[in-house]
């Protein structure tokens, strides 16, 4: 059985989602970009199996809605507390139902099917996978059993997420694998790493 793909998303609203590129691309353009980097990771998520779309700050958004009703995927809120707490909560739920658990965001557009497929396949021999993500963090995270501590008191979207959960695998005895690095789409600087077509 395939992987369950949890995607970790903000609702695509001006002055919520990609702040960060604001400076580049104005508030509007930063949504309008978040929304097409969303639409793609569903895209291939659905693709690849089972899909829960995880929003922020609820599931009420239209862009949700569409594609729940266009895909016939699953919405769930991500729900309280840091951006660990929200990540360990959905691991827990859905490793208990499906046993092995794919995670995204949608910042990471070179995240398509194939490397979905090769991160299952992957996690088939292991008990983590990571695709490491350019700026120090990483862009996938798989699991077949919850490991909390990955999770916990964790300096997020810093260059050091990636070795500090290293560093935690190793602590909890976890046989972990990584696939080749990825850009993400995080600073205006990143922009050119977006494929052809992407911006306006």
């Amino acid at each position: 059985m395939k992987p369950v793909v949890i995607v970790m998303a903000k609702a695509p609203v001006a002055g919520f989602a990609k702040t960060r590129l604001i400076p580049a691309l104005g508030a509007e353009g930063a949504a309008a970009l978040a929304a097409s980097l969303l639409d793609a990771a569903v895209l291939h998520a659905t693709r690849h199996g089972p899909v829960d779309l995880c929003c922020a700050p609820d599931t009420h958004h239209p862009a949700f809605q569409r594609l729940a009703d266009t895909h016939g995927i699953v919405l769930s809120a991500q729900g309280e507390g840091d951006l660990g707490a929200r990540m360990a909560r959905a691991f827990e739920r859905h490793l208990a139902q499906h046993g092995a658990a794919l995670m995204i965001g949608t910042d990471a557009p070179s995240i398509d099917t194939t490397m979905l497929q090769r991160a299952a396949q992957a996690l088939s021999d292991a008990d983590a996978v990571f695709i490491p993500a350019l700026d120090g963090g990483y862009a996938l995270i798989g699991l077949r059993r919850p490991a909390p501590t990955l999770f916990t008191d964790m300096a997020w979207s810093t260059a050091t997420v990636m070795a500090r959960t290293r560093e935690r695998v190793r602590a909890a005895g976890l046989r972990h694998t990584e696939l080749p690095a990825v850009a993400d789409i995080d600073e205006p600087a990143d922009l050119r790493r977006l494929p052809p077509g992407w911006l306006p």
